[in-house]
């Protein structure tokens, strides 16, 4: 007979931890997570992060992840917080037969228009770009790297000169008649997807020598919707019009509630 190895002994600031089991699994850093805004109990694009986390858990741990289960931790959380407008994050880590599921709740992002962004292009792709993992050092390192420049974010690029996506963000460029986001290592983020489906969209390779050539861009992800004035010494006008249509398309994308149609999350 085997008996099961104990629990590693986990401490944090001198005081033992609750579950070092589950800390555990959270301190080794491999997993997976979707971020989300969260108004009056509702989020837009629900349905994308359910479908993302159930994807990269069965990717990464062979393991489905039920959107009710989902739905009812965040539910959960979203309500203990007090707070019915919200950041949300719901992490998930592998733990045994059943993924560990943690949700985070903090103040929610402001809405409307966010500041104009100046991005520097680095020659980095994230691992596995597809999913939305964690252990992120290389893209937080270039990230704060770019704002001791002076920039905002950076631009993440392939070694042939593609563009990929922002540090922590999709970006998408226009041409005059149509949405360009670029189709080299990236992680298909919610915001991204609700966009191209509202508004007239391509998916192509985008190359840094090219960037010129576009008439403006923004960048866009969980938080924020943001034009693009810059990258390195490339300027781009702020387009009204254009910005205009991406803010009215993501408005008019309907929330959808926490709690289900058949009682599997509870807002409350």
């Amino acid at each position: 007979m085997t008996t099961s190895p104990a629990p590693a002994h986990i401490e944090i600031d001198g005081v033992p931890a609750a579950d070092p089991g589950a800390l555990a699994a959270v301190l080794g850093g491999y997993g997976h997570f979707t971020a989300m805004q969260v108004r009056e109990g509702r989020v837009k694009g629900l349905g994308l992060h359910l479908e993302r986390l159930d994807r990269a858990t069965r990717e990464l741990f062979g393991a489905p992840l039920p959107g009710a289960r989902v739905r009812e931790l965040l539910g959960r959380a979203v309500g203990a917080s007090g707070r019915r407008d919200a950041s949300a994050r719901v992490y998930v880590y592998e733990h045994g037969a059943r993924p560990l599921v943690a949700v985070t709740v903090r103040e929610a992002a402001p809405d409307g228009p966010a500041a104009p962004r100046r991005l520097t292009a680095v020659d980095y792709l994230r691992p596995a770009a597809h999913l939305k993992h964690l252990g992120g050092f290389g893209q937080r390192y270039h990230g704060d790297a770019a704002r001791r420049a002076g920039f905002d974010e950076a631009l993440l690029t392939t070694p042939a000169g593609e563009v990929a996506e922002g540090a922590v963000s999709n970006v998408a460029f226009w041409d005059g008649t149509s949405l360009v986001w670029p189709t080299a290592p990236h992680l298909t983020g919610v915001t991204m997807a609700l966009l191209a489906s509202r508004l007239p969209s391509r998916h192509r390779p985008v190359t840094v020598s090219e960037l010129p050539s576009f008439r403006a861009a923004f960048v866009a992800n969980s938080r924020e919707i943001a034009p693009v004035t810059g990258i390195d010494a490339i300027a781009y006008p702020v387009d009204e019009a254009l910005m205009g249509r991406v803010f009215a398309a993501y408005a008019a994308v309907p929330g959808e509630e926490i709690v289900s149609a058949d009682g599997g999350g509870c807002a409350d």
